[in-house]
Protein backbone atom coordinates (compact mmCIF):
# COMPACT_ATOMS: atom_id res chain seq x y z
CA UNK A 1 0.00 0.00 0.00
CA UNK A 2 1.50 3.49 -0.78
CA UNK A 3 0.40 6.56 0.70
CA UNK A 4 1.02 9.96 0.07
CA UNK A 5 1.62 12.53 3.23
CA UNK A 6 1.97 16.41 2.16
CA UNK A 7 2.24 18.95 4.51
CA UNK A 8 2.92 23.02 4.40
CA UNK A 9 4.67 23.98 7.41
CA UNK A 10 5.82 27.15 8.44
CA UNK A 11 7.51 26.39 11.59
CA UNK A 12 8.15 22.83 11.24
CA UNK A 13 5.93 21.28 13.88
CA UNK A 14 3.51 20.59 10.80
CA UNK A 15 6.87 18.79 9.18
CA UNK A 16 7.46 16.85 12.30
CA UNK A 17 3.89 15.55 12.75
CA UNK A 18 3.70 14.29 9.31
CA UNK A 19 6.65 13.03 9.83
CA UNK A 20 5.82 10.82 13.03
CA UNK A 21 2.23 9.78 11.15
CA UNK A 22 4.68 8.76 8.48
CA UNK A 23 6.96 6.24 10.79
CA UNK A 24 3.60 5.04 12.70
CA UNK A 25 2.72 4.03 9.23
CA UNK A 26 5.75 2.28 7.85
CA UNK A 27 5.94 0.39 11.16
CA UNK A 28 2.33 -0.65 10.32
CA UNK A 29 3.86 -1.83 6.76
CA UNK A 30 2.81 0.63 4.38
CA UNK A 31 4.77 2.95 2.42
CA UNK A 32 4.73 6.58 2.55
CA UNK A 33 5.31 9.31 0.53
CA UNK A 34 6.44 12.42 2.53
CA UNK A 35 6.26 15.73 0.39
CA UNK A 36 5.68 19.19 1.10
CA UNK A 37 2.96 20.97 -0.74
CA UNK A 38 4.66 23.02 -2.43
CA UNK A 39 5.36 20.23 -4.43
CA UNK A 40 1.42 19.45 -5.11
CA UNK A 41 0.58 21.12 -8.08
CA UNK A 42 2.76 18.52 -10.13
CA UNK A 43 2.23 15.09 -8.13
CA UNK A 44 0.53 12.71 -9.77
CA UNK A 45 -1.75 11.03 -7.27
CA UNK A 46 -2.93 7.90 -9.52
CA UNK A 47 -0.19 5.68 -7.90
CA UNK A 48 -1.58 6.25 -4.30
CA UNK A 49 -4.39 4.31 -2.42
CA UNK A 50 -4.48 7.36 0.36
CA UNK A 51 -3.62 10.50 0.56
CA UNK A 52 -3.08 12.57 3.54
CA UNK A 53 -2.80 16.83 3.94
CA UNK A 54 -1.73 18.38 6.76
CA UNK A 55 -0.93 22.46 7.43
CA UNK A 56 -0.84 24.86 9.75
CA UNK A 57 -2.15 28.08 10.56
CA UNK A 58 -0.24 31.16 10.32
CA UNK A 59 -1.82 34.61 11.37
CA UNK A 60 -5.28 33.12 11.00
CA UNK A 61 -4.71 31.65 7.13
CA UNK A 62 -3.56 28.57 6.04
CA UNK A 63 -0.72 28.17 3.17
CA UNK A 64 -2.12 29.14 0.03
CA UNK A 65 -0.96 25.64 -1.48
CA UNK A 66 -3.34 24.08 0.56
CA UNK A 67 -6.05 25.55 -1.52
CA UNK A 68 -4.61 25.31 -4.93
CA UNK A 69 -4.18 21.49 -3.89
CA UNK A 70 -6.61 21.24 -2.83
CA UNK A 71 -9.11 22.84 -5.48
CA UNK A 72 -7.02 21.25 -8.14
CA UNK A 73 -7.24 17.71 -6.98
CA UNK A 74 -10.72 17.69 -4.91
CA UNK A 75 -12.19 15.25 -7.70
CA UNK A 76 -9.97 12.73 -8.19
CA UNK A 77 -9.21 13.01 -3.95
CA UNK A 78 -13.24 12.62 -3.67
CA UNK A 79 -12.57 9.27 -4.88
CA UNK A 80 -9.77 8.34 -2.78
CA UNK A 81 -9.76 7.61 0.78
CA UNK A 82 -8.25 11.15 2.32
CA UNK A 83 -7.53 12.65 5.62
CA UNK A 84 -7.05 16.54 6.72
CA UNK A 85 -5.35 17.96 9.57
CA UNK A 86 -4.97 21.47 10.66
CA UNK A 87 -2.33 22.69 13.11
CA UNK A 88 -3.11 25.53 15.17
CA UNK A 89 -1.98 27.30 18.64
CA UNK A 90 -5.81 28.08 19.14
CA UNK A 91 -5.47 23.87 19.65
CA UNK A 92 -3.73 24.17 22.85
CA UNK A 93 -6.96 24.11 24.43
CA UNK A 94 -8.75 21.19 24.33
CA UNK A 95 -12.40 22.91 23.21
CA UNK A 96 -10.60 23.92 20.38
CA UNK A 97 -9.02 20.55 18.85
CA UNK A 98 -11.63 18.73 16.30
CA UNK A 99 -12.71 20.38 13.47
CA UNK A 100 -15.78 21.45 14.40
CA UNK A 101 -14.71 23.57 17.42
CA UNK A 102 -11.89 25.03 15.42
CA UNK A 103 -12.88 27.83 13.37
CA UNK A 104 -9.98 27.84 11.36
CA UNK A 105 -10.33 23.71 10.28
CA UNK A 106 -14.18 24.00 10.06
CA UNK A 107 -13.98 27.35 7.75
CA UNK A 108 -11.75 25.28 5.50
CA UNK A 109 -13.79 22.74 4.99
CA UNK A 110 -16.49 24.27 4.56
CA UNK A 111 -15.08 26.45 1.69
CA UNK A 112 -13.29 23.43 -0.05
CA UNK A 113 -14.70 21.32 -2.39
CA UNK A 114 -12.49 18.48 -1.37
CA UNK A 115 -14.05 16.29 1.48
CA UNK A 116 -12.01 14.34 2.71
CA UNK A 117 -12.76 11.09 4.41
CA UNK A 118 -11.50 12.19 7.99
CA UNK A 119 -10.34 15.27 9.36
CA UNK A 120 -8.26 16.14 12.67
CA UNK A 121 -7.15 19.59 14.70
CA UNK A 122 -3.64 19.33 16.69
CA UNK A 123 -1.89 21.85 18.78
CA UNK A 124 1.31 23.74 17.71
CA UNK A 125 3.98 24.76 18.96
CA UNK A 126 4.96 27.92 20.72
CA UNK A 127 8.75 28.89 19.42
CA UNK A 128 9.31 32.16 20.53
CA UNK A 129 13.35 32.60 20.68
CA UNK A 130 13.34 31.20 16.90
CA UNK A 131 10.96 34.10 15.35
CA UNK A 132 11.78 36.90 13.77
CA UNK A 133 11.34 40.03 15.82
CA UNK A 134 7.67 41.46 14.44
CA UNK A 135 6.68 37.75 14.65
CA UNK A 136 7.38 37.28 18.33
CA UNK A 137 5.47 40.68 18.78
CA UNK A 138 2.68 39.12 16.70
CA UNK A 139 2.42 36.20 18.00
CA UNK A 140 3.06 37.46 22.00
CA UNK A 141 -0.04 39.92 21.57
CA UNK A 142 -2.32 37.50 20.04
CA UNK A 143 -1.07 34.88 23.09
CA UNK A 144 -2.20 37.64 25.17
CA UNK A 145 -5.50 38.26 23.85
CA UNK A 146 -5.99 34.54 23.94
CA UNK A 147 -4.71 33.70 27.60
CA UNK A 148 -2.08 32.14 26.70
CA UNK A 149 1.99 31.99 27.47
CA UNK A 150 3.71 35.36 26.68
CA UNK A 151 7.11 35.08 28.11
CA UNK A 152 9.19 35.30 25.06
CA UNK A 153 12.07 33.08 26.10
CA UNK A 154 9.95 30.03 26.22
CA UNK A 155 9.44 27.13 23.66
CA UNK A 156 6.43 25.10 24.48
CA UNK A 157 4.94 21.91 22.14
CA UNK A 158 1.76 22.23 22.73
CA UNK A 159 1.22 19.14 20.36
CA UNK A 160 -0.57 16.08 21.70
CA UNK A 161 1.60 13.13 20.42
CA UNK A 162 -1.31 10.67 21.50
CA UNK A 163 -3.91 12.22 19.62
CA UNK A 164 -1.70 12.18 16.30
CA UNK A 165 -1.13 8.30 16.63
CA UNK A 166 -4.74 7.65 17.17
CA UNK A 167 -5.14 9.89 14.22
CA UNK A 168 -2.47 7.83 11.98
CA UNK A 169 -4.37 4.50 13.39
CA UNK A 170 -7.87 6.13 11.92
CA UNK A 171 -5.98 6.87 8.76
CA UNK A 172 -4.39 3.52 8.19
CA UNK A 173 -7.77 2.06 8.59
CA UNK A 174 -10.08 3.84 6.73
Amino acid sequence: MSYLLLYSSHDGQTKKIVTQIALHLRKAGMQCDVRSLQEGHALNLAPYEKILVGASIRYGHFNRALNRFANLHAAQMNQMKTAFFGVNLTARKPEKRTPQTNLYVRKFLEATPWKPTVSAVFAGALLYPRYRWLDRVMIRLIMKMTKGETDTTKEIEYTDWEQVEAFATEFAHI
